[in-house]
């Protein structure tokens, strides 16, 4: 069996609102002591979960496509207390209620039924789709949701378990902080940085990607004038499709 058979399904959420000059999005700072990622800036989200596939078979759709968006909606429950794609929409108290369910272990199926709410997809725009090859690391096949910040919505929280710290930002200052070595992010959150940073606000990213198949994006290494490069297709909406290996494994 390969080790690209052996991926792991998991699922991020892409959160925007509104900025001054760009639209900025939601980010959480990895615990350093975690196996993926440690330390790095990532999207909120994670693996999907027994319970996520459960409850995407009593729903209409493609099964794997849902059972993402149910990842996703539940792992920014989980990690920064925000809801996106439930109905009706908790209130605080009821979404610290769901939150603290989640928490403890409970299905997110049941915590949802327990609370009178339930799943409601639409909100989220498939944006990508990553799955990578390592020979000896931990792999994720990871799909990335676009979803605007709900009206009203409170305040993220960290979790401070495998998340030490949540806050807003454009794509292009989180780049700019990484270039300075002021922050980390990994190859995939680069490019999937350098994507975004290109759009004005949501509508423009959410076009965006409705103009592109969702396809496995498995980098490669190729050689770029005898220098090691670390390569992805050119033809699903990243501006920057290479970078030398050794700026990879450093970012």
């Amino acid at each position: 069996m390969s080790d690209v058979a052996q991926a792991i399904p998991a699922a991020t959420l892409v959160l925007f609102r509104e900025g001054a000059g760009a639209p900025e999005l939601l980010m959480v700072e990895r615990a350093k002591a975690m196996v993926f990622a440690g330390g790095a800036l990532v999207f909120p989200g994670g693996r999907v979960d027994p319970g996520d596939r459960a409850l995407a078979l009593t729903l209409p759709g493609d099964a794997d496509d849902m059972t993402a968006r149910i990842a996703a909606i539940r792992e920014t429950v989980e990690e920064v207390g925000l809801s996106v794609g439930l109905h009706p929409a908790p209130d605080d108290a009821a979404l610290a209620t769901l939150r603290t369910a989640l928490h403890a272990g409970e299905s997110f199926g049941q915590a949802l039924h327990d609370a009178g709410m339930t799943i409601d997809p639409e909100p989220l725009v498939p944006f990508a789709r990553w799955l990578p090859a390592h020979a000896h690391l931990r792999i994720f096949d990871t799909r990335f949701y676009l979803a605007r910040l709900p009206a009203g919505a409170p305040e993220p929280v960290v979790d401070d378990t495998e998340n030490v710290r949540v806050f807003w930002a454009t794509a292009q200052s989180l780049l700019d902080d990484a270039d300075a070595g002021r922050v980390h992010i990994i190859f995939p959150t680069r490019r999937n940085l350098e994507r975004l940073a290109r759009f004005g606000d949501f509508d423009e990213a959410a076009a965006d990607a409705a103009r592109y198949p969702i396809r496995p994006v498995t980098p490669w290494t190729d050689d770029i004038d005898g220098i090691p490069h670390l390569r992805i297709p050119d033809d699903l909406g990243y501006p920057v499709t290479f970078e030398p290996v050794t700026s990879a494994l450093r970012g």
